[in-house]
């Protein structure tokens, strides 16, 4: 019943708050040395806390510089995070970085705030993936479309990943994301228990002369979304 899934989602939605104002934040704030066990263990409880479970089809590539990957909700991170130990390095906009608790979770994680208003934000942003790659030797997590979707179709994929991704000639891996916007869903109020599944496709190094990379990988993505949608409906 829907009255059951909306207590749901405000359920997840306190457990995210409760866990990362109480727990997550004053831990970094205290134990910053082990940031990324920390953030890896207390994402772990969260999504346990809210009914979710995790799946995982191919192999994570931990050289890479970048990962790239489609945009449900928030969920999508802390799967990610529940998931493997590799202390990334998000990209959020700016707007985040203000937030209470949210903001601070994001400074003290060493976070890369993108300000999207500001024409020089791309410049910005490849400074401080260089320095991800070079000084902090962690690997950069961004969405490629900018923002979340609600529905099963990837939108357009913002030209600033591929821009990065070619100048700093960068080693990226894909990761399609399915069933955290089932887990929890942002957009109508609603939560449920289920499995978020992370598919890891083959990681390649970007040439600049290969202008067809991008296109063909945003293409590879929505062919798992699919496959997962139709497979999903079939057995239902």
């Amino acid at each position: 019943m829907k009255i059951f899934a909306t207590i749901r989602f405000y359920w997840g939605a306190f457990v995210i708050s409760f866990n990362t104002a109480v727990f997550m934040i004053p831990a970094l704030m205290l134990f910053g040395k082990y940031k990324s066990t920390i953030v890896h263990h207390i994402n772990r409880m969260t999504l346990f806390m809210m009914g979710g479970k995790l799946a995982q089809e191919g192999i994570m590539d931990t050289n890479v510089d970048m990962y790239l990957m489609n945009h449900q909700g928030i969920v999508d991170i802390i799967g990610l995070e529940a998931l493997q130990n590799n202390h990334l390095r998000w990209v959020a906009k700016k707007e985040l970085f203000e937030a209470p608790w949210f903001g601070n979770l994001l400074r003290h994680g060493e976070m890369i705030s993108l300000d999207r208003q500001n024409k020089a934000g791309l410049i910005k942003l490849i400074k401080d993936v260089k320095a991800s790659k070079e000084v902090y030797h962690r690997p950069v997590a961004i969405f490629p479309e900018g923002t979340r979707t609600d529905k099963q179709p990837l939108l357009p994929f913002k030209k600033g990943s591929k821009i990065i991704a070619e100048k700093l000639e960068l080693r990226v891996q894909p990761i399609v994301i399915t069933g955290s916007k089932w887990v929890l869903n942002e957009h109508i109020k609603t939560g449920h228990s289920g499995t978020v599944k992370y598919t890891f496709l083959p990681s390649f190094s970007v040439k600049g002369d290969d202008e067809s990379w991008f296109e063909t990988l945003r293409n590879d993505m929505q062919k798992v979304i699919d496959d997962e949608f139709n497979n999903n409906h079939c057995s239902r």
